[in-house]
């Protein structure tokens, strides 16, 4: 199928469009520029069949309790594309009785709308800026058929953001660590190290712009993930179109085809159990004839959709050692078979002291001198900052392995079945069922002065105008960093021998855990120099001490299941003496005011001496009288 008219050498900006309620039809675009589908007009309803979310997504559910709202979501490539579409819409309704142009179809009193952009780069926040002001005036015309300023802002914005948008700080704009840890303080280390296991993730807040904040600025931790991470973090296809077919599964784009690589196709290649830890590379590990070589899995199924390199041994790719990465480019076009229009790039064995980005061999992302991104967001694994009821199959399809996405919908809530972890944002609450994932999630003590340290931090200068948020220690950009060095310092002790102690202050069992997931094998299946500058083990490693002991006590009261129910317990209890005691205090506070006034009364009395009338008095006896 033809790319629907998207030109490469256009700006970042695909498409403006307009989403409207309509009283009969529901959610539906009404205007786009340039048109969603090349050979209809700027007001056609029609959507490519990979966009068919589209409407649902940018005009949110119960979005009509909001005045005003900012979604951002992701829609899956058109066919013939490969890379994630990033979408931000602002949504406003005005009063029908308000606009000066009432069409025909206006049966209602409010008409809500929303105005998206579709982008090819991920800049929520500054999109979401531009688009909040052009939203406004859109609205101030009162005429929703004055659609220029909407073609001015296509033309405007790929005129700004072209070029190299992804290098600054603008990729973070709007995004706040430092609110997130305010909000969800040591909770924050469990979010990063559950999509680093790739567990199923549902944010649940409403409205959508808190949703989407929380859940973004979380992936914004992971060093480049917002930058080159989510290229691939949309791979699915609409309910509609999913067939059993397999030549419909075989359609795959070539970033995944790129990646499906399965070493259970590698012909007598030793296997080993699922879930175990792989060894060390070694040389002759079952390698006859054409084993050494990558080859497509011919056969996608349910039972191998969940991650093709689950069972990815390094030694696969780490045999060919010697060989510079040019042999190693020379074989790979044969051993791939790749299509004539899918290219192959060769991760370079050294980028001594460069800062840039290079494609990967393995991941098929853009990754700095360290491996970074880790290629978590692939093979099924997806990143929906805003999912629309719509899309609730993907939560249980078998395509899908897994994923980190945002809902209002209550219904999305009420199956926790169907999620590993559901966080509620309001409440700042991680909610989990499975004992045996809180037991891999536990914070070690390490872990815990490293989430002490930042919340301490950030807390301490909370009230300082030079360091909200501007500023370094403390600072958004200071967060980011601390996490920067967390998961380099993860990487390099795993790549230590006898690394069991080093890695015993992330937790043994989520290094278990994480040694298995696809995102840790395919970034050991790589070499890294960079990471020998890294010093391994935990940054905040070291001997126990009172203080930890103290920091075990409260976070344990604060977060297991147990101490908050003593300490909501404690509270109720303090709650009701106080209550009792004021109960008391003015039923019998009356009563010893009166007492005490009589027994100083009473005090007085006794004080002071009687008066004493002078014949009452007796006379003392002489001394002849008592003789007598």
């Amino acid at each position: 199928m033809e790319s629907h008219g998207r030109d490469e050498g256009k700006g970042p900006v695909l498409h403006i469009v307009v989403v409207g309620f309509h009283h009969k039809k529901g959610c539906q675009v009404e205007f786009s520029y340039p048109p969603l589908m090349p050979d209809e007009g700027h007001d056609s309803n029609l959507l490519p069949e990979e966009w068919k979310y589209l409407p649902f997504l940018a005009l949110p559910d119960g979005a009509h309790n909001y005045q005003e709202d900012t979604v951002y979501f992701h829609l899956p490539p058109l066919s013939g594309d490969v890379k994630c579409v990033y979408g931000v819409s602002c949504y406003r309704q005005i009063e029908a009785k308000a606009l000066k142009v009432r069409q025909a179809d206006v049966t209602r009193e409010t008409v809500q709308k929303s105005v998206c952009v579709l982008s090819r780069v991920p800049l929520y926040g500054l999109l979401q800026a531009k688009l909040q002001l052009i939203t406004h005036a859109y609205f101030e015309e009162k005429d929703f058929s004055q659609i220029s300023i909407l073609k001015e802002l296509y033309e405007h914005m790929n005129s700004s953001l072209g070029g190299s948008a992804l290098d600054g700080s603008q990729v973070y704009l709007g995004l706040s660590p430092r609110d997130l840890i305010l909000h969800f303080r040591h909770k924050v280390l469990i979010l990063f190290k559950l999509i680093l296991l790739e567990k199923k993730v549902l944010f649940y807040v409403s409205p959508v712009n808190r949703l989407v904040g929380a859940l973004v600025t979380v992936l914004s931790l992971f060093p480049g993930m917002i930058e080159h991470g989510l290229v691939d973090s949309s791979h699915y296809r609409p309910k509609s179109s999913v067939s059993e077919d397999v030549s419909l599964q075989e359609s795959v784009s070539g970033a995944e085809e790129f990646v499906s690589v399965s070493v259970t196709d590698l012909a007598n290649v030793s296997s080993e159990p699922e879930g175990e830890e792989t060894a060390s590379p070694s040389s002759g590990n079952g390698t006859e004839g054409d084993g050494n070589r990558l080859k497509a899995p011919s056969r996608p199924s349910p039972e191998s959709s969940e991650s093709d390199w689950e069972t990815l041994d390094p030694s696969v790719l780490e045999e060919g050692g010697p060989k510079d990465a040019a042999e190693t480019g020379a074989e790979l076009p044969e051993a791939f078979e790749p299509k004539p229009e899918t290219p192959i790039t060769v991760q370079p064995q050294a980028v001594s002291g460069q800062g840039g980005v290079t494609q990967g061999l393995v991941s098929g992302l853009e990754e700095d001198q360290y491996g970074l991104p880790l290629a978590i967001f692939t093979k099924g694994y997806l990143c929906l900052p805003y999912m629309a009821l719509q899309q609730h199959h993907l939560l249980s399809d078998v395509t899908v392995r897994g994923f980190v996405a945002g809902a209002t919908n209550i219904l999305f809530r009420q199956q926790r079945h169907l999620s590993d972890a559901i966080i509620e944002v309001e409440e700042g609450r991680v909610q989990i069922q499975d004992p045996e994932l809180r037991k891999i999630l536990s914070l070690t003590t390490a872990d815990l002065r490293f989430a002490d340290y930042l919340v301490k931090h950030v807390t301490e200068n909370r009230d300082d105008v030079f360091l909200d948020g501007t500023g370094w220690e403390g600072g958004d950009e200071w967060i980011r960093a601390q996490f920067t060095l967390y998961l380099h310092s993860l990487l390099s002790s795993a790549l230590q021998e006898d690394n069991e102690r080093l890695l015993a202050d992330y937790g043994a069992p989520f290094i278990a855990a994480w040694k298995i997931t696809h995102n840790y094998r395919v970034w050991l299946s790589n070499k890294h120099p960079a990471m020998t500058a890294i010093t391994p083990g935990h940054p905040f490693q070291g001997q126990y001490s009172v203080a930890d002991v103290k920091l075990r006590l409260s976070h344990s009261v604060q977060n297991s299941e147990r101490g908050k129910k003593i300490g909501n317990a404690m509270m109720t209890t303090s709650r009701s003496m106080v209550q009792t005691g004021k109960i008391v205090g003015q039923s019998v506070g009356g009563a010893l005011t009166s007492a005490k006034s009589a027994m100083s009364s009473w005090f007085s009395t006794l004080a002071q001496p009687a008066p004493v009338a002078p014949s009452s008095c007796p006379e003392p006896a002489t001394a002849a009288e008592v003789k007598q």
